[in-house]
């Protein structure tokens, strides 16, 4: 029988992670089964639970892995202030998002599956999303983020339906025009109340 190596095991479960994280925001959670997840890893179905207690326990780990990856790649990227934040909109927003199941927010593609998921996974979702969020905030109020929190919590829920919806629509033209709108909206309500940021 052949050993490999501690280092060969942890490769092999991220490959899993990302290629389930991917296949779920493309397929849907339901719409993906472990034979389908192990043949996207290269792996078979047997070694599935080497690595995985169950499909529950790769979902909640993926979903922490691909909110994770939101926050470092979108938002700790993003410029200081006002500028990051209207850098994050644009972008979430855009038809090339809009268009990329596969490779877009996890939120956009997963959110109406995760509120039916296990309470574990619910919780990896809702500790991933306060670290995106917290990071909009700080661009927010710098001084202090805390107090925008809610806010940011509020923006995101706009720009998750907003590109839901125009993901839902067969008018392409309809669906453009929805995420311009979008940004208008989100940008409209980052200075709503006083607040400039």
């Amino acid at each position: 029988m052949v050993r490999y190596a501690k280092e060969h095991k942890q490769e092999t479960r991220r490959r899993i992670i990302e290629t389930a994280g991917r296949r779920f925001k493309q397929d849907g959670i339901d719409g993906s089964g472990v034979s389908t997840l192990m043949k996207d890893a290269g792996l078979t179905n047997g070694a599935f639970y080497a690595h995985f207690e169950s499909k529950d326990d790769l979902v909640t780990t993926a979903i922490a892995d691909q909110l994770k990856a939101q926050a470092e790649s979108v938002v700790a990227r993003a410029a200081p202030g006002r500028a990051g934040l209207e850098q994050i909109v644009r972008a979430y927003l855009s038809p090339q998002h809009r268009e990329s199941l596969g490779d877009g927010c996890p939120n956009a593609a997963l959110l109406d599956e995760i509120g039916r998921c296990t309470d574990a996974t619910r919780q990896a979702y809702t500790d991933g999303v306060l670290v995106l969020i917290d990071g909009i905030a700080a661009r927010m109020a710098p001084e202090a983020p805390s107090s925008a929190r809610v806010k940011a919590l509020s923006l995101l829920g706009l720009m998750v339906g907003t590109l839901q919806l125009s993901r839902a629509l067969t008018d392409v033209q309809l669906a453009h025009e929805l995420l311009d709108q979008g940004i208008d909206n989100v940008l409209a309500l980052l200075d709503a109340g006083g607040q400039r940021v």
